[in-house]
């Protein structure tokens, strides 16, 4: 199913009519959009060596309002405007606090058109912000239904064309599961929080956690525990051979900042 947009978000080309293009700078203050938005970070670890592996990009007010406030505010119109902003934002803000780890960067699966125009603002961005697009993560956020499969599938291929890394977020719990892993192999997957939640007292969740660690180990993809936040919960993960992990136990979202992380005594 092709995104169909407002028209009056369509421009005349010589193939027809096609998205309009804002600038890096358009996309950063907010262009097409009637809301105002910034971001926290929050670290992705590696247990094993004791680093920090990544920062994921959290959508927040500019006041420090939820990221429901604003996703609520999402439709049809603005969508893949936001989308835009987002992506350009999260780097804008990277390179000023000078994280020297990946970026993460949540995508809306249907939000975006075609890869190659939504990756033309995010070229000028690491190219204005001087921020390397090896270290840059695309998430796809499990928890929209994907509606094309396909498309979605040619969105991450095209990424990895350009040295982006590929990531499904919250694995598990949304609408593409093992049938998008199974024609598509992203370099991370990030294991859906309710599956790791009291993980220590569910023996169920362990035999699909450790299975699901198995396969990946087996076809080249690194697991992302996210959702951590207990030491019992972390003591029967890094039994399993994970070692990479997002959570409260190691530190919060941080608003505007890179934050501190925890590193607690098993």
């Amino acid at each position: 199913m092709k995104h169909k947009f407002p028209e009056d978000q369509l421009i005349e080309a010589p193939s027809g009519k096609i998205p309009k293009l804002y600038s890096c700078a358009e996309c950063r203050n907010g262009a097409g959009l009637d809301f105002s938005f910034t971001m926290a970070f929050q670290p992705i670890i590696d247990w094993n060596q004791k680093t920090i592996y990544s920062h994921e990009a959290l959508v927040r007010g500019t006041s420090g309002e939820s990221a429901y406030s604003i996703l609520s505010k999402l439709n049809a119109t603005n969508r893949y405007q936001f989308d835009q902003s987002c992506r350009i934002k999260a780097i804008q803000l990277a390179s000023q606090i000078g994280i020297p780890s990946y970026l993460n960067i949540n995508f809306l699966p249907n939000a975006v058109y075609q890869p190659e125009t939504c990756i033309r603002t995010t070229l000028e961005a690491s190219q204005e912000y001087q921020f390397p697009l090896n270290r840059l993560v695309f998430e796809l956020t499990e928890g929209e239904e994907v509606q094309d499969h396909d498309h979605i599938i040619n969105i991450f291929k095209k990424y990895q064309e350009y040295g982006f890394l590929t990531a499904i977020d919250d694995f598990g719990s949304g609408y593409s599961g093992l049938n998008l892993l199974a024609k598509f192999q992203p370099d991370l997957i990030k294991l859906d929080m309710e599956l790791i939640r009291n993980i220590h007292t569910n023996s169920v969740a362990q035999k699909l956690t450790k299975a699901i660690a198995g396969v990946c180990q087996e076809i080249g993809i690194k697991v992302i525990a996210e959702g951590v936040e207990t030491i019992e919960e972390l003591k029967v993960l890094v039994d399993m051979g994970i070692s990479l992990y997002q959570g409260y136990l190691f530190s919060k979202p941080a608003f505007e900042s890179a934050g501190e992380v925890f590193y607690p005594t098993l």
